[in-house]
């Protein structure tokens, strides 16, 4: 299984999904292959946000060596599932969409049509959002 995350900048709440669904499915050897972008161009070849670095660390997980890039028409052939963790970016990718088929890949994070808040702007929401993904990837490891 090949899984997409995707926020705005791939600097603060993409990889933190990228790293603990592949923690959470290295640790069930489950062998899929995360990775994660963001639907605007602003953070291309960045690092994560150092306070999304910083959450992933505390709960065991390393993220600070991945790279942020910008989602391409072409994560539609090289993924599975494409999950977004909001309203904005759900649009935005599926605006690149060329195909029903496309358009089945994606879906939000959060269930009930929720977004992941953006803690860019809040440095107390990083720990609330970690857990958030966090639940959210142990519900996609448990349902395959």
């Amino acid at each position: 299984m090949k899984i997409l995350m995707v926020c705005l900048g791939n600097i603060c709440r993409s990889p933190l999904a990228e790293g603990i669904l592949r923690h959470l499915s290295d640790q069930q050897g489950l062998g899929w292959e995360v990775d994660s972008c963001g639907t605007g161009n602003w953070h291309v070849g960045d690092p994560p946000d150092a306070r999304s670095v910083r959450v992933a660390r505390q709960n065991g997980i390393d993220i600070s060596k991945l790279r942020g890039r910008q989602f391409q028409v072409a994560d539609f052939d090289d993924f599975d599932r494409i999950f977004v963790m909001d309203l904005d970016n759900y649009r935005d990718v599926l605006r690149k969409a060329r195909s029903d088929g496309d358009r089945q890949k994606v879906q939000l994070l959060l269930e009930h049509q929720q977004p992941v808040p953006d803690p860019w702007y809040d440095d107390a929401l990083f720990e609330p959002v970690y857990q958030l993904i966090y639940n959210a990837c142990e519900r996609i490891v448990k349902i395959g």
